[in-house]
């Protein structure tokens, strides 16, 4: 069996109420990641160089996603690599100004594992992946326009 890794990209993109530094205040306020992002939970640094944990699952069932900061821009950038057994690759997060709000935008490059068979998991988890990315960063929007 092939044991080679492939790289994946999935991104979601929501609009939001609110301007776009508060939604960045929020995104990058990392034990709030719970209140927007389902089933996941984060805590770390807020600059270059700064590491992150984020446990995704429902009780004792998941993964811990360690991560580094690698870019940060205040207020409408920020870039991470994921550094941990179960997820490497990278991800950033962009807010950008639209009309009266913000446009929040979510990419990750994922490196999957086992060859052939990662490539076919892709197949199923990646659409699953994006919803709730897409998920997440509505009531993100939602959260960042009443708070």
């Amino acid at each position: 069996m092939e044991n080679s890794v492939s790289r994946v990209a999935v991104h979601a993109e929501a609009f939001s109420d609110a301007p776009p530094k508060r939604v960045f205040e929020v995104l990058t306020d990392w034990p709030r990641h719970a209140e927007w992002m389902p089933f996941t939970r984060a805590e770390g640094g807020r600059e270059i160089g700064a590491e992150l944990r984020a446990w995704t699952g429902v009780g004792p069932v998941g993964f811990l996603d360690t991560m580094v900061v690698t870019d940060w821009r205040d207020g409408r950038f920020v870039a991470v690599r994921h550094t941990g057994r179960a997820v490497r690759g990278e991800a950033w997060f962009e807010v950008l100004p639209y009309g009266k709000g913000a446009r929040v935008v979510w990419a990750e490059r994922v490196d999957l594992p086992l060859g052939v068979l990662g490539r076919a998991g892709w197949l199923v988890a990646g659409p699953v992946v994006k919803a709730f990315m897409t998920l997440g960063l509505r009531r993100l929007a939602a959260l960042s326009a009443r708070s």
